[in-house]
């Protein structure tokens, strides 16, 4: 036997039992679940103690079943409706993103006292807290839980400068240490009805908006859904705006362009089916339409420079997601106005968030926001801030741009590939995360208000034991993920170019 022989026997030898692991434990298990999607099997059916039924392959029943696929597609089917939750959790991702850039542009300045006005600022908010603290603590009136927040306060802006920014970023990080479990369940105590500090802090709040309400006309307050429809229509009329400008200067593409512009539209959709609005949603058409025309003749009369029919679709695709997250948020926020003065005749109290349907979802979206941060897309954002070249800014400075020059001709477009990976990621992440935070938090309630795929995956699995339609929803699921994939893989060199 030839020493080459030898050498090849000994190495396949040493990495034998990491090549039987993952063969076992990743890809029996992958088969396994492929050939179960295509079958019927249900652990209350097919087990020990019965042998009447048999296992059978059913094809693509599963995926029938999914979709309800009988006679018509189901829009109010199971997979359907959690696949809405999913994408519902998945609005909060610009937000996140944006949060996490705008954390990581404050821990990049120092903020030590004696640093500039930045110093002074926070010299001034340590006196302004320890004060309340001595306030407090001298019989002000305030409850234990004033003290604490107060007295945390205090701490951390005086270690803020004393030791500057490496203080902050450590303190910013220091939850995704945290187990995500211990995590949730903190925060459910937050989110307690009777006890909880989120609503001790809501209560005062609500009965002064209450007075308010109740003090003014009633048109007035409902009138406001109808600024909000303007508002909305602005936040449309912006994204066309950056859609036409990135087009007629020759950085998008007419293929490129659709998609981006059919998603500005789904808000419209959606609001056509809202109980709240079915009766007034047509003036947000007529107001779009007008918008649509408008850009549409920008771009008709408009001469354009050359480019590429599928350039640019990625910065397109961002731009359109941040628009579509605006609309939703508008429209939101003007249905509650909306329905405000009703609410108000009786007192506003602070609702059961984890057993409300209407508040499980954005309670445990204010949980991600948190989290979001000071996560690993901070860590990202530092390093690619610090990657910046210093001449570009100095340019900048020449040219008497402002700070809002400076961030948007200079900073964002640099900071273009880390954006594009962050938001890539936390869409894979988003399609396949919100599994832990409804098994501790609400266990997928209220009535399936927080039940994502894969909590969804695990309960069809696990709770009431059908393998095969579970196996059948995992892979749609992978189908939805390895989509994403071949999104970044066509278009993210294309988006980092651009």
């Amino acid at each position: 036997m030839s020493r080459k022989v030898k050498d090849f026997a000994a190495g396949v030898a040493f990495l034998a039992p990491n090549i039987a692991g993952v063969l076992v434990f990743t890809v029996f298990p992958v088969v396994v679940s492929l050939v179960m999607a295509f079958s019927n099997w249900d652990l209350t059916l097919h087990n020990a103690y019965k042998t009447d039924a048999e296992l059978e392959f059913v094809g693509l029943n599963n995926v029938y079943e999914m979709f309800q696929v009988g006679d018509r597609f189901a829009w109010d089917s199971k997979f359907i409706i959690f696949f809405g939750n999913t994408l519902f959790f998945m609005m909060g991702i610009p937000f996140c993103v944006l949060a996490s850039l705008f954390a990581a542009i404050m821990l990049s300045k120092d903020t030590r006292a004696g640093g500039g006005r930045l110093g002074l600022y926070l010299l001034a908010g340590c006196g302004l807290t320890v004060g309340c603290v001595m306030l407090a603590a001298a019989g002000a009136g305030a409850s234990a839980m004033m003290l604490t927040l107060l007295g945390v306060a205090g701490v951390i802006l005086l270690g803020g400068a004393g030791l500057g920014s490496t203080f902050y970023r450590t303190l910013f990080y220091t939850p995704s240490f945290v187990a995500g479990v211990a995590t949730f369940l903190v925060w459910k105590k937050l989110y307690s009805r009777e006890t909880g500090p989120v609503n001790q802090a809501l209560n005062p709040v609500l009965d002064g908006v209450a007075d308010t309400v109740n003090a003014l006309p009633a048109g007035l307050i409902e009138s406001l859904l109808y600024a909000g429809y303007v508002l909305f229509v602005v936040v449309l009329a912006w994204g066309l705006r950056q859609l036409r400008r990135a087009y007629l200067d020759g950085d998008l593409g007419w293929r490129a362009a659709v998609l981006p512009v059919v998603l500005l539209f789904v808000p419209l959709l959606v609001a056509s089916r809202w109980s709240y609005t079915s009766g007034t949603w047509w003036v947000l058409g007529v107001l779009s339409l007008g918008v649509v025309l408008y850009e549409a003749y920008r771009v008709v009369s408009t001469g354009r420079f050359p480019g590429r029919a599928s350039a640019g679709f990625g910065h397109g695709f961002v731009m359109a997601l941040i628009a579509l997250v605006g609309q939703f948020v508008v429209l939101g926020l003007a249905v509650v106005v909306h329905v405000l003065p009703s609410m108000a005749a009786d007192g506003l109290n602070p609702p059961s968030w984890l057993n409300n349907v209407n508040f499980a979802k954005p309670a445990l979206m204010v949980m991600g926001f948190w989290a979001a941060i000071g996560s690993n897309n901070m860590l990202l954002y530092l390093a690619a801030l610090t990657n910046i070249p210093e001449d570009l800014y100095e340019a900048a400075d020449i040219d008497g741009a402002s700070r809002l020059d400076r961030f948007w001709n200079v900073t964002w477009p640099q900071l273009a590939p880390t954006t594009f990976f962050i938001l890539v990621m936390s869409t894979i992440g988003g399609l396949q995360g919100g599994f832990e935070m409804a098994r501790v938090m609400t266990n997928g309630g209220p009535a399936g208000a927080t039940t994502t795929l894969s909590f969804y995956i695990y309960d069809l699995g696990f709770i009431t034991g059908r393998l095969g339609l579970a196996s059948a929803v995992s892979w749609v699921l992978f189908v939805l993920v390895f989509c994403v994939t071949l999104f970044n893989w066509n278009f993210g060199n294309r988006y980092v170019n651009d």
